[in-house]
């Protein structure tokens, strides 16, 4: 395949916006969290949330390659197409594994993982023959091919050795990017090379919170039903809703709105690419876990609260508070008042909630993240709009 061919394949400048095939895409990461609460919900001991964090590791993953794929390449072609449809279904059979993934399901959670990884490696070094990007493709193709070894090893090995294999693994992914892929003979991935469009970064980061705070409505919904509307659940039905909504308030308001614009007047598009990426995918366990406190408070609202239902009810709510933190900072290089405080107050609080009943506890945690939301209408009040100014 030629250079002037494999161009053809690449998106335009003028054309940062992104597309309904990535939307389509996004669905099914609404099932694979959905999943993933169902996981955390068997299991919330301490070993339990490593698990599920590991796999929530991989599943940001596969989303985050699957978003640098079709910034760098044009959603609109047939061969695009085809490998990004060939991914939603690779993770789909993640996510219908992944409640079991500990367990019976390891290989078929892996094998779906590994497969995924690099077949699309594998599909664009073919696909881009004559170009210099095939380059970035085999840097791939060569790291995943690196961690395949624990991720296939820890599916078929048992207990506690599977939890190590698979963080080595993930651990291995995530190194490897972070040091831009350094391969025998084709060296690292050049800095241009790297995920860095404004707009459509932006756009992704933004389309995938709302794909977590989906997860966390559609968990409400389903929960309510099972209760047959209760009095009280239907009130810890609401007390749900309105901290989905706040969640939302809080991230929009105002880096969310901005990161696009920060991103462009960063020095290094790169890292601040990066380190968004990072305080969104802390802010997406934060929705996971919300989403988990949520199905306790709905289905047992007065119940006796076990010591881990309280960590889970404020747990989530302060994660989610601590990446919108770090986004804040990559987005105006400073920490507001009032989220550091409302981060602390969560935290304080969790040891108190260890025998308060699920909604009092849940009732809390609204209470903590509508006084973020109220004291960002207050700091905003008569002040002129701020502008991104991302660190140096």
């Amino acid at each position: 395949m030629t250079t002037g061919r494999v161009g053809g394949l690449l998106r335009g400048p003028g054309d940062p916006r992104a597309t309904y095939l990535e939307l389509f895409f996004d669905l099914a990461f609404i099932f694979a969290l959905a999943q993933l609460s169902y996981a955390l919900l068997t299991d919330l001991s301490l070993s339990g949330a490593v698990d599920a964090l590991v796999l929530l590791l991989a599943v940001w993953w596969v989303w985050f390659t699957t978003a640098w794929i079709t910034e760098l390449f044009d959603p609109q072609r047939p061969e695009i197409q085809a490998l990004t449809i060939a991914i939603m279904i690779g993770v789909l059979v993640m996510a219908v594994a992944l409640p079991d993934a500990f367990g019976g399901q390891g290989l078929v959670f892996a094998g779906a993982y590994v497969a995924i990884h690099l077949g699309r490696e594998l599909f664009l070094v073919v696909l881009l023959r004559g170009h210099e990007l095939r380059c970035t493709a085999l840097r791939g193709l060569f790291w995943f091919g690196v961690s395949a070894l624990p991720w296939l090893a820890g599916a078929l090995a048992p207990g506690t050795a599977r939890g190590i294999l698979w963080a080595l693994a993930v651990g291995l992914d995530y190194a490897a990017y972070v040091f831009r892929h350094p391969t025998p003979g084709i060296g690292r991935t050049p800095i241009a090379q790297l995920p860095s469009v404004a707009e459509h970064l932006a756009e992704r980061y933004r389309q995938f919170f709302i794909i977590a705070l989906g997860e966390l409505i559609l968990v409400t919904g389903l929960t309510l039903r099972g209760t047959g509307f209760t009095a009280y659940g239907s009130i810890a039905f609401l007390v749900s809703i309105t901290t989905t909504v706040l969640l939302w308030r809080i991230y929009i308001y105002r880096a969310g709105e901005l990161l696009s614009a920060a991103i462009d007047a960063a020095p290094d598009r790169a890292r601040l690419a990066r380190s968004v990426s990072y305080t969104h995918l802390a802010m997406v366990a934060g929705t996971v876990f919300t989403a988990v406190g949520a199905e306790l408070v709905i289905a047992h609202p007065l119940g006796h609260s076990e010591p881990a239902w309280g960590a889970v009810l404020l747990g989530g709510p302060a994660l989610f508070l601590a990446g919108r933190a770090a986004f804040e900072y990559t987005v105006f290089a400073r920490l507001s008042r009032g989220r550091l405080i409302g981060l602390l107050a969560a935290v304080a609080l969790i040891p108190a909630m260890r025998h308060v009943p699920p909604l009092p506890s849940a009732l809390t945690a609204t209470a903590v993240l509508a006084g973020v939301a109220a004291s960002d209408v207050a700091r905003a009040r008569g002040r002129p709009p701020e502008v991104p100014s991302p660190p140096t």
